[in-house]
């Protein structure tokens, strides 16, 4: 199974962002982290590396069902999506929470895995 959907955008990797972000509001989520991973890496280690920055995505009253179907499902949330730069393009991706299911093999999960799903396909392909 694949672990996420990705997609090469014709945008700055700026505009993804906000995009992506404006993109995931229309489906019920928020971003609740940003994580600089280009400013991380250089601060941490002084490595340079091309744009990439994780989006920590949740959607309140699906974390809340998910939470009550399996109480340590919050070690797989938020669900991440990223926009990156590599090779002069810009790329956003985000996590197929599918995966979750498989992972705890609770039949409670699949419905809600299966909806977010749908909403972070829409999210991809509005890009």
């Amino acid at each position: 199974m694949q672990y996420g959907f990705s997609k090469n955008v014709n945008l700055s990797f700026e505009q993804a962002v906000e995009k992506v972000t404006d993109e995931l509001k229309k489906e019920g989520f928020g971003v609740l982290t940003t994580i600089d991973v280009k400013e991380t890496l250089k601060k941490k280690l002084d490595i340079d590396v091309e744009q990439y920055t994780i989006l920590g995505a949740c959607n309140p009253p699906f974390a809340h069902k998910a939470m009550e179907a399996e109480q340590e499902i919050g070690l797989l949330l938020p669900c991440n999506v990223i926009v990156y730069r590599k090779a002069e393009k810009t790329f956003v991706s985000a996590f197929n929470p599918m995966i979750m299911e498989t992972i705890l093999n609770n039949p409670k999960i699949q419905p809600i895995a299966e909806e977010v799903k749908a909403r972070m396909e829409r999210v991809i392909a509005a890009m």
